[in-house]
């Protein structure tokens, strides 16, 4: 199932809202971090407020922030908002659409079941779930840094050496 881009904007701007989750961040910030158009994330910000997924405060001092901890946000509520609408074949329409088999189909039950098996997978999810650990800074003692100096790593293998595409193409010449 292929998701809308409102829908990975979305998540991705959940995800970014709780990894800095004392802050307030805007719009334009979130925009630029995910590299995403403002003007589309804005629409987006605002869907997710609706829904009661963030916060969002005007003001020079205003922004975005999550309206519940992350724990508390399922990945499934959060894709339902943004695809509920859409229909994934013809006869998921809202009009019906214009299938002459619709009639006497037993695939829209088939493809019914699966999309709310997608979505209840989902649900065993949170945001929590999808952040993460922060990574830890590595200390290097002085004794490791000189070690690690006397110890370069090996070089990378050069195109005579029997890896990446010289060891393909032998494998491809043996078939």
């Amino acid at each position: 199932m292929r998701l809308l881009a409102s829908t990975d904007f979305a998540l991705r701007a959940l995800m970014r809202l709780a990894s800095d989750p004392d802050r307030l961040l805007s719009t334009e910030y979130l925009a630029r971090d995910l590299a995403v158009s403002r003007h589309h994330l804005h629409k987006v910000v605002q869907s997710l407020s609706d829904a009661g997924f963030v916060r969002t405060t005007r003001g020079a001092k205003g922004g975005v922030t999550l309206a519940r901890p992350p724990a508390k946000i399922k990945i499934g509520a959060v894709v339902r908002a943004f695809e509920r609408d859409q229909a994934i074949v013809e006869c998921f329409r809202a009009d019906g659409g214009q299938c002459s088999l619709t009639p006497a189909c037993r695939l829209r039950r088939i493809l019914a079941d699966a999309r709310e098996g997608f979505f209840g997978h989902l649900d065993g999810f949170t945001l929590a779930d999808s952040l993460l650990a922060s990574p830890k800074p590595v200390r290097r003692s002085a004794t490791s840094e000189k070690t690690a100096a006397r110890n370069p790593a090996p070089p990378a293998p050069g195109p005579g050496t029997r890896r990446g595409p010289a060891r393909r193409a032998s494998r491809a010449s043996r078939a």
